[in-house]
């Protein structure tokens, strides 16, 4: 049966009409240029701004992160460690070096590079050698760490990414979207804390060339440790980003900007409203009910719904009409319900934009009820059931 809507929930009307179960706004409480976007608060993972976060765009450069994810992975498990060496083969040297005209950290042909020079010439210059040198000391070719590389992405939750190369050089059936590039993103910063640091390092010095990090928001005064930029002709200019103001971390990604220039100001524009124009509150404490789901052929017509623990959301300082809420479940819940039974989830909306989706559960348990309220229960969802 579809999901439907349960009676207005008491717990927020303290809120007014700002949390009232209704149908999202059609609207976004930011605009940007930029034709894929996407932003989540860093502690949570709540959503505060999505613009076409799903739309298949070419990684580019960005596809360097998951490069860095699958050498972070190595190090932590231990099976590589900082000080080991991988050598440069003659097609790194041309496919990435300085023949090759992209961006590079200039390492040597037959020189053997420690992983963490080569992790700062990534992280730091973008270095398409450093990849290669990376990607065939891993797995003897780069073929086979991209087929790693996506094999990673799926164990770690992104569902659609596809890795063809360990640069993001432009090549066939290579995608990816601004949801994933963020959850990357997101993931590095919390399973990698000893090695993101990586990202906010300004420059790097190898083979007596000094490179100043590539990402334009270190330069910005707003507090952002990271992390990629990149660009194609097929999906324009994109950039992940992220930036910690006050305790307060926001994590982005971005695609299919102008230029350069638009997207810096179009990232610090995202990043800053997004640390600036968001408070966290707690709406529902541990074990409060949450509001009410139907039940059918059941002792009572209702049961109780809360959550595992408080419930808490990110209110929009301004603009707060702009934030909905609804409870939503497959039902009505046919008895008998056990407590703690999985029943729906409470779906926040800011603008169009679901932000956060908590799971809600049964807070007792319901009997199969008498004949003559099932027969009840039976007539009202003939009368009225098609109307769902």
């Amino acid at each position: 049966m579809p999901l439907r809507l349960c009676r207005p929930f008491a717990g927020l009307m303290v809120f007014c009409l700002l949390l009232v179960p209704m149908a999202p706004a059609r609207a976004q409480l930011f605009e940007t240029k930029a034709a894929q976007a996407f932003m989540i608060d860093a502690e949570t993972g709540t959503v505060l701004f999505s613009k076409d976060a799903d739309k298949p765009i070419q990684p580019a450069s960005m596809a360097k992160l998951m490069t860095m994810e699958v050498v972070f992975n190595a190090l932590k498990s231990k099976r590589l460690t900082l000080d080991d060496t991988f050598v440069v083969s003659e097609n790194a040297w041309r496919k990435g070096g300085a023949p090759s005209g992209t961006s590079t950290m200039f390492a040597k042909l037959k020189s053997a590079i420690r992983i963490e020079d080569l992790v700062q010439g990534v992280t730091v210059q973008a270095a398409n050698d450093g990849c290669i040198v990376i990607a065939e000391g891993m797995a003897g070719s780069e073929d086979n760490f991209a087929a790693q590389m996506t094999e990673r992405a799926r164990q770690i939750g992104l569902k659609t990414s596809i890795f063809v190369n360990s640069t993001g050089l432009p090549a066939d059936g290579q995608r990816t979207t601004v949801r994933e590039l963020t959850l990357l993103a997101l993931h590095l910063w919390r399973d990698y804390p000893d090695l993101y640091r990586y990202y906010s390092q300004k420059d790097f010095t190898w083979n007596k060339i000094t490179q100043r990090n590539r990402n334009p928001l270190l330069g910005m005064d707003i507090g952002a440790d990271g992390l990629a930029v990149g660009a194609s002709e097929a999906s324009g200019f994109g950039i992940v980003g992220s930036v910690n103001h006050n305790g307060a971390r926001v994590i982005a990604a971005m695609s299919g900007l102008a230029n350069d220039k638009e997207r810096a100001e179009e990232a610090r524009k995202l990043l800053d409203w997004g640390v600036r124009s968001f408070e966290k509150t707690e709406i529902f404490a541990k074990d409060e009910v949450v509001g009410e789901a139907q039940v059918f052929g059941g002792a009572k017509s209702g049961v109780t719904l809360k959550a595992r623990g408080p419930i808490a959301i990110f209110l929009p300082i301004t603009n707060r009409d702009k934030l909905t809420a609804r409870i939503v479940y497959d039902g009505p819940v046919a008895a008998p319900v056990e407590a703690g039974q999985p029943v729906g989830a409470l779906r926040v909306w800011i603008g169009d934009t679901l932000s956060q989706e908590t799971p809600l559960f049964a807070a007792e348990s319901i009997g199969v009820g008498t004949l003559p309220q099932r027969a009840l229960d039976a007539a009202k969802e003939l009368a009225v059931g098609w109307l769902r």
